[in-house]
């Protein structure tokens, strides 16, 4: 529905401006570098890699962090080793932004592969809304252009606090978005999902206190997990699927899951923990990948509680 699109971002002359010249000359590097073969960027992926360890430091240690809570029974060994891989996955995930911004569609499907793509097919055959629930894999950008060779979608949208890579963003995610709804604009995805569209959710991040129940997720007992999963799924004409993005040898893949019976059930505790189950499960496909950095844990049941990042 119209009145729920965003306006796109006009081209301004200001942004030819002095205090944008070094964002001009960051798109255009990435901009090349977006254009070299593949291989090479895997191999500059490495050194992105770590200077991201020194120059995001506190991003670095978040991420530490997360997989020490999360995985207990690792050796220290095996948790460096998969923090090691995750840089290099955050290297390329700067890569993977610019390639799907810019990448022509025959380029991008040459690196497209689908497996059981046929549960969102089933879906809109019955003229229902698809909610397709997505975790923060890194690769998530060049992922979403990815699923756009199958069928345009609708995602949230929040606008970049500088005016000019405002603009380069919404455009290049338009290239296969059909079109985006403001990230509280709660109505709006349901009428999407009226409309029978195929509309990505990302339950997986710490969203605070404000609707959310305290569910398991790894081996962080009680974490703070939104229950606006429940909301648009009950209160739309739709059906759930997961959906989980991976790096492959050969490209990317967009592997579809079935979504969970009886969801919602009425009982957010139960659903909240669920729901968790099957991050758990997406994220263990490809650990590496996932978005350690952000501050998973930071919501504590009791407001008074210690942080799991001090």
């Amino acid at each position: 529905m119209q009145q729920h699109k965003v306006k796109a971002p006009q081209f301004e002359w200001s942004f030819l401006l002095p205090s944008y010249w070094l964002v001009w000359l960051s798109i255009l590097v990435l901009y090349v570098i977006s254009w070299l073969p593949y291989k090479m960027q895997l191999v500059l992926s490495k050194g992105m890699g770590k200077l991201l360890q020194i120059f995001a430091h506190k991003r670095y240690q978040i991420a530490k962090r997360n997989l020490e809570l999360s995985f207990p029974e690792y050796t220290q060994r095996q948790r460096d080793d998969l923090l090691q891989r995750n840089l290099e996955h955050a290297g390329m995930a700067i890569f993977e932004t610019s390639m799907g911004w810019w990448w022509p569609n025959w380029r991008v499907a040459k690196k497209a592969e689908f497996e059981d793509y046929q549960l969102i097919e089933e879906i809109l055959a019955k003229g229902k809304g698809v909610l397709a629930f997505a975790i923060h894999n890194m690769n998530l950008e060049f992922a979403c252009r990815v699923m756009g060779l199958k069928n345009p979608s609708v995602v949230f949208y929040r606008k970049h606090k500088n005016k000019l890579m405002e603009y380069m963003q919404y455009h290049g995610r338009t290239r296969s978005n059909k079109y985006m709804i403001p990230r509280k604009d709660v109505m709006g995805l349901l009428n999407a999902l009226n409309d029978r569209e195929v509309c990505f959710y990302l339950p997986d991040q710490d969203y605070g206190r404000t609707k959310c129940e305290f569910a398991p997720l790894f081996a962080v007992p009680q974490v703070a997990t939104t229950t606006g999963s429940m909301l648009f799924a009950g209160q739309s004409n739709c059906e759930t699927v997961f959906l989980v993005s991976m790096r492959t040898s050969t490209g990317y893949k967009i592997k579809a899951l079935p979504g969970l019976d009886n969801f919602p059930s009425g009982d957010d505790q139960y659903d909240a923990t669920r729901m968790n189950q099957m991050i758990e499960k997406m994220i263990l496909l490809a650990p590496e990948q996932y978005l350690w950095m952000h501050k998973r844990f930071k919501t504590r049941p009791d407001p008074n509680d210690a942080s799991l990042y001090r």
